[in-house]
């Protein structure tokens, strides 16, 4: 069987993954009565004048119709969801309809929006007047079945006070000051497809029903594959989004040097907490997506190795990127060769006579962007060595030891030494030695 890989030069390849958009809101709450904090707000002639308590009472009273428009969300209550959307922009509350539509697809264990920092917008001050409040929205939420515990990204929402209510007027005026996934979830482009198999989840365009029943299928049989292969515990919960808008979580789907790589598939992590922080503890979900241009063309066994990441990014992120990817190289080629009429024997006699003989190094970022088949090969190569010595446990603890504690190349080092016995050097010649 010809290696279908994650990388691949051109488009030849396949594979699947998704996620990201574009999320409105419309929000609304209640008249005040007189004298109280909105009516304090609303006295104050232009933004940047506002006292401190000002601020918090505005913050406060748009956080109420945050809640106000979750809680819409997750009861199915369309007319509480658009009631805080502008009455003079269709188009905008055209785009609410269409997010709420979509929102009600997935199954949220949780779900609030609250504001956070103002970003203030001068144009937008001056086309909508003296009480335009432009601020990151955090959206913090966590699917049934598929997050571990909340995930966290931020969006772009502009407010007016009209009277004594707030209303939603842009949804999107400073998108580029947001995280990278920000605003770019599933649900936020044109209406989807939710598909449900077993505990995985695919989303597909609405008209991409079949497609997404496909991928549900493959996808099953991908994580049975992981399961034979990968000895720690996973619960087989993923979502695989396969749409044909390419922005959703922001995916840049090539890589590497000159001309670069075509990326087939992505296993995108996801974390709680401010999106621009650095994350010290590893994710608390993932999704796989797909490259739109090659969401068709579908392989199980690809879908093994995006899926082997997934399980193996909740231990930590140290792991270093030849066993990261070597790993799942490994059980990828594994499932395959589970099934006696598959065999990898092409790309096994490729990496034994075209790639061993130039490997000097256990392959890192340098070598993975100026020859991204090459390095997936002798990553896969390594660690079925490794597997040869060790058994998949004896890996997996490598795995494990070196995703949690890898803090330094000292610590690096150590932990090498300690599982195979051999330092990177030792590790390279022995492996170029084994026949496969």
């Amino acid at each position: 069987m010809n290696h279908p890989r994650r990388l691949l030069a051109g488009l030849a390849a396949l594979a699947l993954a998704g996620s990201a958009g574009l999320v409105v809101v419309r929000l609304q709450q209640g008249g005040s009565a007189p004298g109280s904090s909105a009516v304090a707000v609303e006295a104050t002639a232009t933004p940047g004048q506002l006292t401190t308590p000002q601020k918090v009472a505005r913050k406060r009273q748009v956080d109420v119709l945050l809640a106000k428009r979750s809680t819409a969300v997750l009861k199915g209550d369309l007319k509480g969801f658009l009631a805080a959307v502008d009455p003079k922009q269709p188009k905008l509350a055209a785009r609410q309809r269409l997010l709420f539509t979509n929102l009600r697809k997935f199954e949220f264990a949780n779900l609030k929006y609250f504001a956070a920092d103002e970003r203030p917008t001068p144009t937008l001050a001056a086309k909508y007047g003296p009480t335009t409040f432009s601020t990151r929205v955090m959206m913090r939420y966590q699917l049934t079945g598929l997050d571990r515990k909340p995930v966290q990204t931020d969006l772009a929402y502009t407010f007016v006070r009209r009277g004594t209510a707030w209303v939603l007027v842009e949804d999107g005026a400073f998108d580029e000051v947001l995280s990278p996934d920000g605003h770019r979830q599933p649900w936020d482009y044109q209406e989807i497809a939710v598909v449900r198999r077993g505990k995985v989840v695919v989303v597909v365009d609405q008209g991409e029903l079949a497609l997404g029943k496909k991928i549900g299928a493959a996808s099953q049989g991908a994580v049975d594959g992981v399961r034979r292969h990968w000895p720690r515990p996973w619960n087989g919960a993923v979502m695989v989004v396969a749409m044909s808008e390419p922005q959703v979580l922001s995916i840049l789907w090539t890589s590497g040097n000159g001309a670069g790589w075509t990326i087939a598939a992505k296993a995108v992590s996801l974390y709680d907490g401010e999106p621009w922080k650095p994350h010290a503890g590893p994710p608390v979900s993932s999704r796989i997506v797909v490259n739109p241009a090659v969401r068709k063309d579908l392989d199980q066994d690809l879908l093994v190795h995006e899926m082997t990441h997934v399980a193996t990014l909740p231990i930590g992120t140290r792991t270093p990127l030849w066993l990261e990817e070597g790993i799942a190289e490994y059980v990828r080629c594994a499932s395959i060769e589970d099934d006696p009429q598959w065999t990898v024997d092409p790309y096994r006699k490729t990496v034994r006579t075209k790639y061993l003989a130039s490997m000097k190094v256990l392959p890192g970022r340098q070598q993975f962007d100026e020859a991204g088949d090459r390095s997936y090969g002798q990553s896969w190569w390594i660690t079925a060595y490794l597997v040869s010595k060790l058994g998949e446990r004896g890996v997996a603890a490598l795995y494990t030891d070196l995703a949690q504690h890898s803090t330094s190349q000292t610590a690096y080092a150590t932990i090498l030494k300690k599982h195979t016995g051999k330092t990177a050097a030792q590790l390279v010649t022995a492996v170029k030695k084994y026949k496969g």
